[in-house]
């Protein structure tokens, strides 16, 4: 885990193993950002020029690394790209502060400590750095045998952020919550990168059990036995082909001022073949990751735990694993789903809805001011929005805006999207109450009204389809990681500290 410390002192005079500051563009022209003016001063003034020889442009993402002259007391200088720079009395932008250092954190993995000397001139600030540094030094290395110290593997060990005030309450107020947002975000890239094979539904259980105990959360599992005595017909029917049966863990923040509730609920497949409606071959390599959308909850409770957000938060992690067998739910069956609800699956591969149905009427019946399921749902919202961006679906429009807008201002890609009612038609079923697939066309949207039919009658709801940006498969990019990159924990950490504001 990768060390935060606020730090007083000068950027030429800080011992690190390597100094990060910032460039931008100003026309064709590049310029050093603020906070670095005493490694410019070593440079003679000539940082900027320097950076050009070597073809730097000031450009989002892009880093460039510069032996250290005399003067410094780190080694290596490595410059980020901020992109424009702001006009003047502006300051640079969060996200753009965020992405800079974790594109710094992600090329010092193996490196002892790094001194950030990026521009902080509020707590916002601060906080968009040690987010974006501790976020980008994530690495996971669990199944890596044979490391060292050096190994470029390793993340990076230290983070020391100047400019930063450590006495100030503001900042460091920033600093931990810019810890505890994205130490939890990686909780959740750990359990989406876990190989399936050791995060089964009881696994997955254990872990959420284990963190209760370490932050004082309550939380209850429902094995097999208790799912089955309870008619929780969508997870069991999900389940019924694996050796590893089902769970649905209810995990619980309460907090003795708060005034409202937050529930949210999260699609936990801790592996996905597709079941009977098998999957083909290149569609089911990083089946892993269809446990995301619970990781996000998860991680999102004891986030707010950690915050100690003045907001009940709940959990709801519908898990389980669709695989084929002689026991396996077929094409054609007709489960009854926990609301009493028949559902006829006419297709195994559309299964997060149908574990999603039960965790879903099971939070509304406590009566929460609103609830938010997260799942790597459709392979439809990808086609729509692509490998970056979720979907937001809800039954209220101002409270779908409200969640856009909260996901903009943390930096995470998003866009809201309809539940048109004419599409609802296509899930009648002649044997039972609904079917579990409709109209092939807009099949994100489909899945969005199934879901709203489990929903609780006067109940807020919003549905975030992340099944673009969960998984990444390509290269690494700003403080996002290959693999398992817990989209939609920091919107919905936000999104519980409006809530507790009683601003959403």
């Amino acid at each position: 885990m990768t060390a935060l410390t606020l730090s007083t002192a000068g950027a030429a005079t800080l011992r690190a193993d390597a100094l990060v500051v910032g460039v931008a563009k100003s026309g064709k022209t590049l310029v050093v950002a603020p906070g670095a003016e005493a490694v410019d001063k070593a440079f003679d003034g000539r940082l900027a020029a320097v950076l050009e020889t070597l073809g730097a442009t000031g450009a989002e993402g892009e880093a460039t690394k510069v032996p250290a002259p005399a003067g410094l007391k780190a080694p290596l200088v490595v410059a980020v790209g901020l992109g424009a720079a702001p006009e003047d009395g502006e300051a640079y932008g969060a996200e753009a502060l965020r992405r800079a250092a974790g594109t710094a954190a992600r090329l010092l993995h193996g490196t002892k400590k790094a001194a950030f000397a990026l521009p902080v001139a509020a707590a916002e600030d601060a906080g968009a750095v040690a987010e974006g540094a501790l976020l980008g030094a994530y690495a996971f290395t669990a199944y890596q045998a044979g490391q060292d110290a050096k190994d470029a593997r390793k993340p990076l060990a230290e983070v020391a952020l100047l400019g930063a005030k450590p006495r100030d309450k503001a900042y460091k107020a920033a600093a931990e919550r810019a810890q505890a947002v994205a130490e939890e975000t990686n909780r959740a890239r750990d359990l989406i990168n876990m190989p399936p094979n050791d995060l089964t539904p009881a696994a997955f259980a254990a872990a959420v059990q284990t963190a209760g105990k370490e932050h004082g959360l309550k939380v209850q599992v429902l094995d097999e036995r208790a799912l089955a005595k309870g008619g929780y017909g969508g997870i069991l029917g999900v389940g019924a082909g694996s050796e590893n049966p089902p769970r649905l863990v209810r995990v619980a923040y309460t907090h003795a001022k708060a005034e409202k509730t937050l529930a949210l609920v999260g699609k936990g497949i801790t592996y996905d073949s597709g079941g009977i409606s098998l999957k083909p071959a290149g569609h089911n390599e990083t089946m892993k990751c269809d446990m995301s959308g619970a990781a996000a909850v998860f991680a999102t409770v004891v986030a707010a735990a950690r915050l100690g957000l003045e907001v009940n938060v709940t959990g709801w992690l519908a898990l389980a694993e669709n695989m084929p067998s002689g026991s396996a739910t077929r094409p054609g069956d007709v489960l009854r789903m926990y609301s009493g609800k028949t559902v006829e699956v006419l297709n195994t591969d559309a299964e997060g809805r149908l574990v999603l149905a039960d965790a879903l009427t099971k939070a509304s019946e406590e009566h929460p001011d609103a609830i938010v399921d997260v799942a790597t749902l459709t392979g439809a919202m990808v086609l729509a929005l692509g490998n970056r961006t979720f979907g937001i679906m809800a039954n209220d429009d101002d409270y779908r805006t409200a969640i856009h807008e909260i996901a903009e201002e943390v930096g995470e890609q998003s866009w809201p999207m309809p539940l048109p009612a004419d599409l609802r038609k296509g899930m009648d079923s002649p044997t039972a109450d609904i079917a579990n697939m409709g109209e092939r066309m807009g099949g994100g949207l489909v899945a969005g009204l199934f879901l709203q039919e489990f929903i609780g009658e006067g109940i807020t709801w919003a549905h975030l389809d992340i099944a673009g940006p969960a998984f990444h498969e390509g290269a690494p990019y700003g403080y996002t990681p290959k693999g398992g990159t817990g989209s939609s924990v920091r919107t919905l950490v936000r999104l519980a500290e409006l809530t507790a504001a009683g601003e959403v």
